[in-house]
């Protein structure tokens, strides 16, 4: 019954018009979007997953930043990548190779004389010629069938040609005709990513690369290429999803009007890269992401999923499962941000309702707190069944061992590090409770030594989150706020102070990113314009009671600061051994 009222429902893409064939009311950018939107819904997550039993619904933590690695591929689910362009293609300045198809108007020009190609062959034949020489034999017999000599390109006939679609290797496109409606307008395209030449200017962009440099290349080079794509909503993945992410950057510092669209057959969720924004009238800085996945809600969710079963927008109602379409803010690289590989950041959920189309944007259903500490309860206690991809190398599954459990902390740490140093302290006191519970436990003291390696990987993950967060307040302080309100510049300085007493005695687990962002911050203060002039450069005499407290706590931070420095130098001008804290 689910399943038949689902896939014939009517949703954006009404069955009057799939059975008349007559055009639908797109006229948009977003009209179209919104219909695409329906129909890969429809036909690529709702289908799939009712006709197999066993099929892998996405977890939320896969659609937080940053992105896992996908290491297995479900053939038998469906996969594929779309261009749309809100203009007619012109196929001799186009950037990229694909396969042309033509709407009976895109020759409807009077001015034309090379036309004897089409006294020849109708412009269906043509089309259908080009499409069958793309499509796997095994299809040909059921695609005539479909079609015969009809027009394939008008977006009303699009449902009807998506599952052959599905069966390119690459990427289809939809773009206007001559008469300015949208049309399927090519296939079998290869969308350029030039990967070399846009990681080495991104590299040099943001200060990691220098010209010539090989060894800074060499070190940075990792780091440059995961945060380039995940700030265009991938993992380092496969060839289909970089050239999708990289054609998208191109074509919107070209100032195009575009959708580009991804359907991984790894990671089951539908991948959006568009110049679209619910905030319209301002460019974006890069496109604008957004995935849609099958999401199981979580059983501890009570409320939420009350909600969602009353108003009826559950796709499985004993399994869960709802259609949740994220939509990310990308945030600059900035150096001086402790946060310093965070490209992506949760900005909007919306559940969709599996029949109407409608869209609950209030609920948090990937981003809930309490879902994370009662996972990171499931896996000290070796309780949580379910698998993880430790380094990006290694598929670990459930955790009925303690090296499983280790590994699994190393990467749920690794996952979720900027949201623990974001997050509440209430929140960060309840994960402290825990991981100290498990790697502190004296029972585990034997067990922890025989993987010491293991162990330390762990701590070193976690006293990294602990350094971050002090360094996290030091950001805030810089600008003179603390707890969300404004500070004066003697309680900056003392909470400072304090602040980097505390981190001087822990970077015995040295990390030198952070040992740099506290130089940088540091420096921000003391050469603060303001303090300078009316304080520091006064006399002693000329100053308040308050003015000489604040000279006093300003010395003691340019005191600390050079400690840091010290350290800092004493670390790198040697070889180390690695920032490992002990057990």
């Amino acid at each position: 019954m689910w399943k038949k009222a689902f896939l014939e429902a009517p949703g954006y893409y009404g069955p009057e018009n799939e059975a008349k064939h007559e055009p639908l009311g797109v006229e948009t950018l977003p009209e179209l979007k919104q219909l695409l939107d329906w129909l890969h819904i429809k036909y690529c997550l709702l289908k799939p997953y009712f006709e197999n039993p066993d099929y892998p619904i996405v977890e939320y933590r896969e659609l937080l930043p940053s992105f896992e690695v996908d290491l297995y591929e479900y053939k038998r689910l469906p996969g594929f990548s779309m261009v749309v362009f809100d203009r007619p293609l012109n196929s001799f300045r186009e950037i990229f190779q694909y396969d042309a198809l033509h709407s009976m108007f895109d020759w409807q020009d009077e001015t034309r004389t090379d036309t004897a190609c089409m006294l020849e062959h109708s412009v269906y034949a043509a089309n259908m010629r080009t499409f069958l020489s793309r499509l796997p034999k095994r299809n040909h017999a059921d695609f005539e069938a479909a079609f015969g000599n009809c027009d394939i390109c008008g977006v009303e006939h699009y449902a009807k040609m998506l599952p052959f679609l599905l069966e390119l290797e690459r990427a289809h496109i939809l773009s206007r005709d001559a008469s300015g409606r949208f049309t399927l307008s090519g296939i079998y395209a290869s969308l350029p990513s030039n990967l070399d030449s846009e990681l080495k200017q991104f590299g040099l962009n943001i200060g990691k690369f220098k010209p010539g440099d090989s060894i800074l290349y060499e070190c940075n080079r990792l780091f440059v290429y995961q945060f380039l794509m995940e700030l265009h909503g991938f993992p380092i993945v496969s060839e289909r999803r970089t050239s999708a992410s990289l054609f998208a950057r191109r074509l919107h510092r070209l100032g195009e009007q575009f959708i580009v669209r991804v359907l991984g057959q790894s990671d089951r969720t539908i991948t959006t890269l568009s110049s679209l924004s619910k905030s319209s009238g301002k460019r974006l800085t890069f496109p604008q992401v957004e995935k849609t996945a099958l999401v199981q809600v979580n059983p501890n969710q009570k409320e939420n999923i009350a909600l969602l079963k009353d108003q009826g927008f559950f796709v499985d109602v004993k399994k869960r499962v709802v259609i949740l379409r994220v939509i990310y803010q990308q945030h600059r690289y900035s150096q001086k941000n402790v946060r310093e590989d965070r490209a992506l950041s949760v900005l909007r959920q919306e559940v969709i309702h599996p029949i109407t189309g409608r869209v609950l944007d209030h609920l948090n259903i990937i981003q809930d707190a309490q879902n994370m500490i009662l996972r990171l309860n499931d896996i000290v206690r070796g309780e949580y069944r379910g698998k993880t991809t430790y380094k990006r190398r290694e598929i670990v599954k459930d955790t009925d061992t303690h090296e499983k459990r280790l590994k699994f902390l190393y990467s749920w740490l690794s996952k979720h590090l900027h949201r623990i140093v974001d997050y509440s302290e209430e929140f960060y006191s309840r994960v402290v409770k825990v991981l100290d519970g498990y790697l502190l436990a004296p029972d585990n003291y034997e067990t922890f030594n025989e993987m010491n390696a293991l162990y330390q990987e762990v701590w070193a993950k976690y006293s990294q989150i602990q350094q971050s967060r002090k360094v996290r307040k030091l950001e805030d302080l810089r600008n003179r706020t603390h707890l969300g309100e404004t500070i004066n510049y003697l309680e900056m300085l003392e909470l400072s102070t304090d602040i980097l007493n505390d981190l001087k005695y822990e970077i015995v687990n040295y990390f030198d990113h952070l040992v740099a962002k506290v130089l940088v911050i540091g420096d921000d203060m003391v050469n603060d314009s303001y303090l300078q002039r009316n304080y520091i450069g006064q006399k002693d005499d000329d100053l308040s009671e308050y003015g000489l407290q604040v000279k006093k706590y300003y010395g003691r931070l340019v005191a600390l600061l050079d400690e840091f420095r010290s350290i800092r130098k004493s670390r790198t001008s040697q070889p180390s051994t690695p920032p490992f804290g002990s057990f």
